[in-house]
């Protein structure tokens, strides 16, 4: 008959009140930027003729809309939360948190393949980019990426949802995430931990790896062609690389690296729910002309 849970407790990054009140305005200006900067790109993408008309263009304002989407379910829980004794979510809120980190997650994932597919077309068929990548394509393409986010959440929390908790409620980061919450179970979960592990780290690590093999075969294909062509296509490829290692490195140490301080897990939590949303719109948009002339166009 013992108790059931109600409500986890969130550690948080420190208890020092001093440093909880410095990371608050921190946080609360990083978060600001985030939605800034990517409902800039949303609305720059969706207003312009030449940007929304454009595949790059049209899944860029889908990848800023998603990482807006992901920093906003932690991080202004987050930011209340530096300025409370007691750092606490409700059951339910800590399922619906995990339910849209993996759902959006996954989904982001997907989008970048699809980044990735559309730099391939541009770069090595660029006679039949338009015919490929058209609207029908592209629509389907999201729908796609934002199909299996669903169906890679709901294969972890179908199962999480039924666990019962009436034990420990601590979970030692800044928000609720699978790993930490599974281990607060009054049940064996072991086998649910390496669905997770291979769900969520091993799906991320393929998608990783097929990423940097795809891009090596674009500038393998240019390279052949015309010695000037690869250094256009490097210029166009370097923000895609860097914003595919941005969001896929930390998922892969999260879920696939065996840690044995939750601390990093922490650095991590915050490198992927504020850092990653925060680069991607300054990498995207300081080095694209086209961007920055229909910003200052709006």
């Amino acid at each position: 008959n013992s108790s059931v849970v109600t409500e986890f407790v969130l550690l948080g990054l420190t208890n020092t009140w001093e440093l909880e009140v410095f990371f608050f305005f921190i946080f609360l200006l990083a978060y600001a930027a985030i939605v800034a900067g990517n409902l800039l790109i949303v609305v720059a993408v969706t207003f312009d003729s030449h940007l929304y008309s454009t595949p790059m263009y049209f899944l860029l304002g889908n990848l800023s809309f998603l990482d807006m989407c992901i920093s906003t379910i932690t991080t202004p829980k987050m930011v209340t939360d530096f300025l409370r004794e007691t750092k606490t979510i409700s059951l339910w809120g800590c399922m619906a948190q995990m339910f849209f980190l993996h759902f959006l997650g996954g989904s982001e994932m997907t989008l970048l393949i699809v980044m990735a597919v559309d730099r391939y077309t541009a770069i090595c068929k660029p006679l039949h980019y338009t015919s490929i990548m058209n609207r029908r394509v592209l629509m389907g393409s999201v729908l796609l990426s934002w199909a299996v986010g669903f169906v890679h959440t709901m294969s972890q929390m179908v199962f999480t949802i039924t666990l019962p908790f009436c034990g420990p409620n601590i979970v030692d980061d800044i928000f609720c995430d699978l790993p930490l919450v599974l281990k607060l179970a009054c049940t064996d979960t072991y086998v649910l931990e390496l669905l997770v592990i291979a769900d969520s780290g091993l799906l991320s690590f393929i998608c990783f790896i097929l990423l940097l093999i795809s891009y090596t075969i674009i500038l393998v294909t240019v390279r052949r062609r015309s010695s000037g062509g690869l250094s256009k296509a490097l210029s166009t490829l370097s923000a895609h690389i860097t914003v595919v290692t941005l969001f896929f490195g930390p998922i892969i140490f999260i879920y696939a690296w065996p840690f044995s301080s939750f601390s990093v897990d922490k650095f991590l939590s915050v490198f992927y729910s504020i850092i990653t949303p925060l680069l991607n719109p300054i990498i995207y948009t300081l080095r694209n002309q086209e961007m920055k002339a229909a910003i200052s166009r709006l």
